[in-house]
């Protein structure tokens, strides 16, 4: 009945599950997604292939080692503030539940 009259609340680990799904799950399902895209629409995959094609042309083997290091970077950094969001969010939850005094 505490469930139904919202005195305890389910977040703590909807939370945990949103957090790896977002995590794990949706940078897997959004390279997929660009990939089924580039197939879909074929101008897409066209410019795709053109940059990438200009990219090897103009930039060094040094200049793509630099970009795919910041690349993975701003990933890991992305990763990094997505977990902190969601410890901040945990961590309003058991201060809720002390200061009620329901946990």
């Amino acid at each position: 009945m505490d469930f139904l009259t919202f005195k305890i609340f389910i977040s703590p680990i909807a939370l945990i599950v949103f957090y790896y799904m977002g995590a794990i799950v949706m940078p897997i399902l959004g390279w997929f997604f660009s990939r089924w895209l580039m197939t879909k629409i074929g101008f897409i995959e066209k410019g795709y292939q053109e940059g990438k094609k200009v990219a090897s042309m103009i930039f060094s083997l040094k200049y793509k080692t630099l970009f795919l290091l910041f690349f993975m970077m701003m990933f890991l950094f992305m990763e990094l503030l997505w977990r902190m969001m969601f410890e901040f969010l945990i961590a309003y939850m058991q201060m809720w539940e002390v200061l009620v005094g329901v946990g």
